[in-house]
This record gives C-alpha cells, structure tokens and sequence, in this order.
C-alpha cells in the first residue's frame, strides 16, 4: 500500500520585490545630491529647502491619513512634541540649510562622499554616551570612513586640514555631518515608542515651518517671487526631492527594515555615495580626479566594515 504523498512544503518569502526597492531607495538618495546642487544654483537656498519639506509634508501627511497614524497625534504629550520639535530642528531644519548652503558651493559628488563621516562620527559618539559596544573591525571602519572623507574634503592633502585651506562650502558640508548626528541621537532619546513614517511626517512638517519662516526673515519675500519662475529643469528636481528623495525612499526604507531587518536596510545606504558620484558626473558633467575616487573607496569601504562589524 502506497504512503499518502508529502504536502508540498510552504515556500520561503520571496524578498526580491524589496531588495529592489530598497535599490531604488539608494538610486533615489543619490539622485537627491545633484538634484540639490541645481537646486542651489537656481534658487535661494533656504526658499528651495522650504519648498522641498513643505511639498515633502504633504504627501507624507496624506501617507499618515491612508495609514491612520495622524489621529494619534492628538494624544501626545507636551514633551514628546517638544523632543520633535528639537529633532526637528538638527535633522530637517539644520541639515535642509547645510546641504543647500554648501551645494551652493561643492560639486554635488563631492558632497554626497563628505558625508560618509556620518555613521563613523554617530557609532563613536553613541559608544561613548549610551555606551554601545566598539570592536575592531568598527573601529578600523571608522578611521577608514574618516579619512576617506578628509581625502576627498582636501582634495587628497588632508595636511591642509591644519593649516585651514579647507573651503567655507566643506565645512558647511560638516554641519550636515553635525545636524545628522545630533537627530540621531536625539531620536533615540525623545522617539521612544513612535514609528519612523510618523517621526519622518512630524520632523518634516515642524522642519518646513522653521525653514519657511526663516527663508522669509533671513531671505524676504523676494526669495519666494523667483520660485514660480524658476526653470522647469528646477521644478523637476524640487518635486523628484520632495517626492521621490523623501516620500518614495522612506517609503521602501521602511518597508525594507519591517521586511529584512535594520541591519540588512541600512546596509543599501552604502551605495548612495556612488549613486551620488555617478548622477553628479553623468547628469551635471562633475570631474571625477583621483583623489574623489580613492576617498571616497576608502570611506564607502569604511562604511561597509562599520556594518559589518555591528553584525
């Protein structure tokens, strides 16, 4: 007597649909470094930043309704309002105003290596306030990063660093550096308990408004008359940012995390310097000289061993 046959063993779930957005997050990303430098050369900086996070907040609110996460936000408290509202400050306001001010003035592929010093200057400073462990492989990942970076910062004489021959755009470059740090670690100290879509749809809405207002104090209302007038070629980039660099990417990130895990998510971010390297020569006609091609290897290389490591 025959043995009833086996029932086919469930298949495992696929995730190619998600490693190729999450592909798409990256190409996204770096697309936002060009998209920024047209951005820079056409409109005032602080304007173009508004635009974007004011169009950005839009759709991520409607994105927040869809989900029904927006009737929450009624049960916050003061406090945790107050801690968006700092985060707010460093990850949209200041970053939006570093990013546009020093595109005003680097090329957009040399910015997009400059700040691969983020995760190197956030891991070190996270081990030493909430203590999170450091290896070796982290630590060498670090230093690589770093002076991957200074490389492509001094155009491969990190010696002038010394000597103060950096230009005024590279340091405002660092205060994106700086602002993202800060509202990483922040958001682990006031983000507790709520989502990352929500976190990305307040920050962006408190973020645009801060920008807005200071664009109008800092910048006037003449700012704002150019914009309608600006190039179609600059209403593509305001709208690819706004909606495809911030709605569309977090969107795949975040699914990429809920469907992968953060470690296996955050290890696309890698490739968004070298999507940020090639749009800015192929789009913009960017140099590409030896000094941004070893740099930044040494930091996107860096980058890859501080994941490792955190494995």
């Amino acid at each position: 007597m025959s043995s009833a046959p086996h029932a086919p063993a469930a298949a495992a779930p696929s995730h190619v649909g998600t490693h190729l957005r999450l592909t798409g997050m990256a190409v996204l990303w770096g697309a936002s470094w060009p998209w920024g430098r047209v951005l820079a050369q056409s409109l005032p900086p602080l304007a173009a930043a508004a635009c974007r996070f004011l169009l950005a907040t839009v759709l991520l609110m409607i994105w927040l309704q869809r989900s029904g996460r927006l009737s929450a936000l009624r049960g916050w408290s003061a406090s945790r309002w107050a801690g968006m509202a700092l985060a707010a400050s460093f990850g949209v306001f200041g970053y939006a105003t570093f990013f546009m001010l020093g595109l005003k003035q680097v090329p957009a592929g040399k910015a997009a290596l400059v700040v691969t010093m983020n995760p190197a200057m956030t891991l070190l400073l996270a081990a030493w306030i909430f203590k999170e462990h450091l290896n070796r492989v982290i630590g060498l990942g670090m230093v690589l990063a770093v002076v991957g970076a200074i490389t492509v910062i001094t155009r491969g004489e990190p010696w002038h660093v010394l000597d103060g021959r950096v230009g005024s755009g590279e340091l405002l470059l660092l205060g994106c550096v700086v602002c993202w740090v800060a509202y990483t670690l922040i958001g682990r100290r006031v983000m507790a308990g709520v989502d990352a879509l929500t976190t990305t749809g307040v920050t962006a809405a408190i973020g645009a408004t801060l920008l807005l207002i200071t664009s109008l104090v800092v910048e006037g209302a003449a700012a704002w008359a150019a914009v309608p007038q600006a190039p179609m070629k600059v209403w593509v980039c305001l709208v690819a940012l706004a909606a495809g660099s911030t709605a569309v990417a977090y969107a795949w990130y975040f699914e990429g995390v809920k469907a992968l895990g953060a470690g296996a998510a955050s290890g696309y971010i890698t490739l968004v310097p070298v999507f940020g390297v090639a749009f800015s020569a192929l789009w913009l006609g960017e140099r590409i000289d030896a000094s941004l091609l070893v740099g930044g290897a040494m930091a996107i290389g860096g980058t890859v061993l501080m994941n490792v490591g955190r494995r």
